[in-house]
């Protein structure tokens, strides 16, 4: 009898261990930090906020401080390059340090998403030019091996860049429930 309730004992705890560990992986895995700022952000440049997060998970994973090795910047990891160009179209002072700053930061990095998504159709495509460059993006849409129409691509030639975009696909669910 004793044995059996040790053991009734220990599986209750391991459950509850379970869910503990489960729930601690997932809030780590795909955090949510600044909610707010992601959400007006986004519905002022008419972009998904899911997106945005997915797209904040993948560049720094919420780190408002992070710097790349090649120079992006911030939570979106914005190169300072597109900041400044985002700051002149918005009518902002600009300096670099302002890019470490989460809702200046999201504000620059929706705007560009916005202005992405008027030169490229696909979600796809515009994640690429997110990461790649627009210019970069334009060129292989101009590349009959990247592109049959010129509007969307069926290959993507930097593995980065197809890694990072089917990173952001794969979380995007996991973000689009938070946001319901």
């Amino acid at each position: 009898m004793k044995a059996k309730i040790l053991v009734i004992v220990f599986l209750i705890l391991f459950a509850f261990l379970c869910v503990f560990f489960a729930e601690s992986y997932y809030n780590y895995t795909y955090p949510l930090k600044y909610r707010e700022d992601i959400v007006r952000e986004a519905e002022l440049n008419n972009i998904n906020p899911a997106l945005v997060a997915s797209i904040i998970n993948a560049e720094s994973h919420f780190e408002a401080t992070a710097v790349s090795s090649k120079g992006a910047m911030g939570l979106m990891q914005i190169m300072p390059q597109t900041a400044q160009f985002v700051a002149k179209e918005l009518g902002m002072e600009y300096s670099e340090d302002m890019l470490l700053e989460p809702s200046i930061n999201i504000k620059i990095g929706c705007y560009y998403l916005n202005y992405l998504s008027e030169k490229f159709s696909s979600v796809e495509t515009m994640l690429c030019a997110y990461n790649a460059g627009e210019g970069v993006v334009r060129s292989w849409l101009k590349d009959e091996s990247y592109s049959i129409d010129g509007v969307s691509l069926v290959k993507i030639p930097y593995t980065q860049t197809n890694t990072y975009v089917d990173k952001i696909l794969r979380i995007l669910p996991v973000y689009e429930k938070m946001f319901k």
